[in-house]
């Protein structure tokens, strides 16, 4: 797969999703609601896996609508821890739109998410050590 001008995605590949017909507007765009969901998810499996358990999203402290998606694309979310405190952690997220039935991708939306960790009764809890 090539890229187009935008580079190189920075992180993981933590989620691949197809933007169909029901996730557009009435001009064809995807709504950036629901990238933004699927960034949520990415961020949500990627911080449960270094958790080690149930996480929840805290904030979303930055999102950057660089170009949009449009139906038949694929969505590539990349993720990136960036800092690791004691019950939260920072993610930065990169969507990526591999364009239909083209050779490349484009960068199309980034952010930051805080992630929290929660025990079993759905209070903050202490992320375990990385192993």
């Amino acid at each position: 797969m090539t890229t187009a001008d935008s580079g190189t995605p920075t992180g993981d590949l933590t989620l691949r999703t197809l933007a169909m017909p029901s996730d557009a507007n009435a001009a064809g765009d995807i709504f950036g609601g629901w990238v933004m969901a699927q960034m949520d998810l990415a961020c949500g499996i990627r911080a449960a896996e270094r958790a080690g358990g149930r996480v929840v999203t805290a904030a979303v402290n930055e999102m950057v609508f660089e170009k949009p998606m449009h139906v038949g694309d694929t969505l590539c979310v990349y993720t990136h821890i960036e800092k690791i405190g004691r019950t939260s952690m920072t993610l930065d997220v990169e969507a990526w739109a591999q364009r239909y039935l083209r050779p490349h991708r484009e960068k199309v939306i980034v952010g930051r998410f805080v992630m929290v960790a929660l025990d079993e009764d759905g209070k903050p809890t202490q992320i375990r050590d990385s192993e």
